[in-house]
């Protein structure tokens, strides 16, 4: 059971993980929990609801928590935590990661992403495909950068921050905790 996986939400972002774990071959998917989803995903079965995670944990050793949505993401974190499962870590093999950036548990690294020299990624960081998290750069715990988000070095995405698909930071820039950065809102670029 040391390698396998359950993954918590069966949307499109959670389709996307599945494939980046299938894609890095590191775990095996046990399935999916959702609150929405009934059917099976790529032949994994959809397991139960989040509120049946508790009777899920001789089901798998590991959980990646694949929802965009920061604070929910954070939620079923703790969750997953308190009930004994490890966070893993997701990184697509076609994602480019220094090997001196620091990766926290939990983190979500999408194909085309590229993470600088040292970097810093906190808990239950996305960084979805195509986005770049440049030298120095930090994304605190349950930042998500979408589709080509673009971060420049020595940034910082506070706690919880979204940046939308296409938006940018200028070098240094640092967005507060819980903020949403539109991609009309480039700041310091």
């Amino acid at each position: 059971m040391s390698n396998k996986l359950l993954i918590v939400g069966a949307g499109g972002h959670g389709r996307s993980v599945a494939e980046a774990v299938l894609a890095a071959n590191l775990f095996e998917i046990a399935g999916f929990v959702d609150d929405h989803a009934s059917v099976d995903i790529f032949g994994f079965p959809v397991l139960g609801i989040t509120a049946d995670l508790p009777l899920l944990t001789d089901t798998a050793s590991h959980v990646i928590v694949a929802i965009g949505n920061n604070a929910l993401r954070q939620q079923l974190c703790q969750q997953v935590l308190s009930l004994g499962f490890q966070l893993a870590t997701i990184i697509h093999p076609k994602a480019i990661v220094s090997p001196s950036a620091v990766i926290d548990d939990g983190v979500t690294i999408m194909a085309g992403a590229i993470v600088g020299t040292e970097a810093k990624l906190g808990v239950g960081v996305i960084v979805n495909c195509g986005a770049v998290v440049d030298h120095h750069a930090k994304v605190e715990d349950f930042g998500h950068l979408g589709v080509n988000a673009c971060m420049a070095g020595g940034c910082v995405l506070g706690t919880g921050a979204w940046m939308q698909a296409g938006s940018s930071l200028g070098y240094g820039v640092t967005i507060a905790s819980n903020q949403v950065l539109l991609p009309s809102q480039g700041i310091g670029s």
